[in-house]
């Protein structure tokens, strides 16, 4: 080190006169040689692995951190960056200097980043230490991320500054998800461009979040105004609330934008009903959606990438019982989207995707989740969003028996759901009633829904059936009451009818209709016939790919002669 020695002794120089000098703080000119000297001697510590050097800059570093830290709130300066370069030294050398860097670091994400996250540097820089230091945060404080997710520190940094940190972000975003966290963050990012117009509503009334000095941003409203909604995060606190210890006057300016406290005032728990009618959010929406800014746009198209991401983690590393508390808040939110098209049509198509994964992976959620799936059932008019969310519940009631063979009492209730919802398409208040009233192309719309609806709900009813036998005669009497009726779409009768015929023929249509995976634990492909067990399940005795093919009377109404060629006539029977 004797080439660097002067260097060594320059910046160490600079950083006590520094750590002495109390008026630091008001000198934004000094900032960038101070930045300069800790990255510098920082530096010089890996490179030489000297212990003196390490044990004469740790002291003069922590009380520059911690002065910066107290004065973040009244300083001209920024301190992001500089922070950030003293936290690394802590990481690096926490054990050797015996200081426990978990205090720092929530110091910089409490207290530093919710003032700085706008600031495109600070960001970066963020992102790059997170990424450095993926494995020492996880390993050494697991708790670090996941406890700033409800706020969207992260997602804010990410996406406000600029597009090109999407994909850092995205190496740092499986970090934010653990037991506590995973259902607070689905509600992040789900609603991140509500967020992106509740800040931008700030802007317009007090000032910009991104300024050209930390002077200008600090003389807006939104970063204590954010601050004030992480209080309410961490503490439990009420935005707004003027207890009798709060600071009356200094908290007008931060709660005194009324729509971003409508806007975000539940962002833990999600925006409730409610909000998304209210006159104010909905004009606030539309005016967004009409002339979006560039930070929306981004918001709009990462989110969905985001779930992508959080919705795969979900399926291969989340318990159970956060997976099965997560679904009804998806079966909720389906309805409630960002009205972007674009936007709402890429999550609601994420949200079903799972949703039915996460059936596939455990059938029995159908029958544990039955209160939230039948009130879903119910809603199937209510609007197209919901009339495709009950579809899909259908299918999956069908596909996995309403939970399987040892739910016997939440299939029977899940199948009575599916009698009630047959029975009411069929009567002629819900297939006739409104028709004249709507447009040709409305009612066509609404017809076709409601078909391809009666299609899923006729599956379902004979697949739950095949699955639990002691519904069985009550499934046919309701197939047989669509079969022989001509007011609903021809097919619609047809495929009762078929179905009517398959469960004729018990092998074949366990083999059609029946459960993916049987008790028993092996895998069927639907559409296979296990002919082993002809002996007790078997009926017919031709084998049923012999009629694949054949047009005219139904599969079920057949004679011999109609399927074995006429050169077989002599053939022994």
């Amino acid at each position: 080190m004797a080439e660097g020695d002067s260097d060594w002794e320059i910046h160490l120089r600079t950083l006590s006169s520094n750590a002495r000098d109390s008026s630091f703080s008001n000198d934004p000119a000094s900032y960038p040689s101070l930045l300069r000297s800790v990255r510098k001697l920082t530096q010089l510590c890996k490179s030489e692995n000297s212990e003196n050097l390490i044990a004469r800059v740790y002291p003069q570093l922590n009380k520059i951190f911690q002065r910066s830290v107290s004065s973040i709130s009244h300083s001209r300066s920024p301190s992001g960056l500089l922070l950030l370069a003293i936290l690394q030294f802590f990481i690096d050398y926490g054990e050797f200097v015996l200081h426990d860097a978990d205090p720092s670091l929530r110091t910089f994400f409490r207290s530093c980043l919710s003032r700085e996250f706008a600031d495109p540097e600070v960001a970066e820089a963020t992102l790059d230490f997170l990424i450095i230091n993926k494995k020492k945060i996880l390993l050494a404080f697991p708790t670090l991320l996941p406890q700033f997710n409800s706020s969207d520190n992260s997602i804010k940094l990410a996406l406000i500054s600029s597009h090109r940190l999407e994909k850092p972000f995205l190496r740092v975003f499986p970090g934010l998800i653990s037991p506590g966290s995973f259902l607070p963050l689905f509600i992040s990012l789900v609603d991140l461009p509500v967020l992106i117009v509740a800040l931008e509503k700030v802007e317009k009334s007090s000032g910009p979040l991104i300024g050209s000095s930390i002077a200008s941003i600090q003389k807006s409203a939104a970063p204590e105004m954010l601050l004030a909604l992480m209080d309410e995060a961490y503490t439990g606190s009420t935005i707004g609330d003027g207890g009798a210890d709060s600071e009356s006057e200094d908290n007008n300016s931060i709660t005194s934008d009324p729509l971003f406290l409508e806007l975000l005032k539940d962002e833990n728990d999600g925006l409730a009903q409610r909000h998304w009618t209210s006159p104010g959010m909905e004009s606030a929406l539309q005016a967004s959606i009409s002339i979006p800014s560039d930070r929306l746009k981004q918001a709009l198209k990462m989110a969905p990438r985001l779930l992508d991401v959080y919705f795969s983690i979900a399926l291969h590393d989340v318990n159970q019982s956060l997976k099965c508390a997560l679904i009804p808040m998806l079966l909720d939110r389906n309805s409630k989207l960002f009205p972007e098209k674009i936007f709402s049509y890429e999550v609601r198509k994420r949200l079903l995707n799972f949703i039915l994964a996460a059936f596939h992976q455990s059938p029995e959620f159908v029958a544990i989740l039955k209160k939230p799936i039948v009130d879903r059932l119910g809603e199937a008019y209510d609007s197209p969003e919901k009339t495709e969310l009950a579809l899909q519940l259908c299918w999956a009631i069908g596909e996995h028996g309403g939970g399987g063979a040892s739910h016997k009492d939440a299939a029977r209730e899940l199948f009575e759901s599916l009698e009630l919802l047959l029975y009411e398409n069929l009567s002629s208040s819900r297939l006739g009633v409104g028709d004249s009233v709507l447009g040709s192309s409305s009612s066509t719309v609404r017809r076709s829904s409601q078909s391809r609806l009666l299609c899923f709900v006729v599956t379902a009813i004979a697949k739950i059936a095949t699955h639990h036998r002691e519904v069985l005669p009550r499934a046919r009497v309701s197939l047989g009451k669509v079969a022989h009726s001509r007011i609903s779409d021809a097919r619609v009768w047809k495929r009762a009818r078929d179905y009517l015929g398959l469960m004729n023929e018990p092998a074949i249509c366990l083999s059609v209709l029946g459960p993916t995976r049987p008790s028993s634990g092996s895998i069927q492909k639907p559409g296979m016939i296990n002919w082993s067990e002809g002996r007790t399940k078997m009926i017919a005795n031709i084998p049923f790919y012999v009629l694949g093919g054949q047009e005219g009377p139904p599969h079920h109404d057949f004679s011999l002669m109609d399927i074995l060629p006429a050169k077989s006539a002599t053939y022994r029977l």
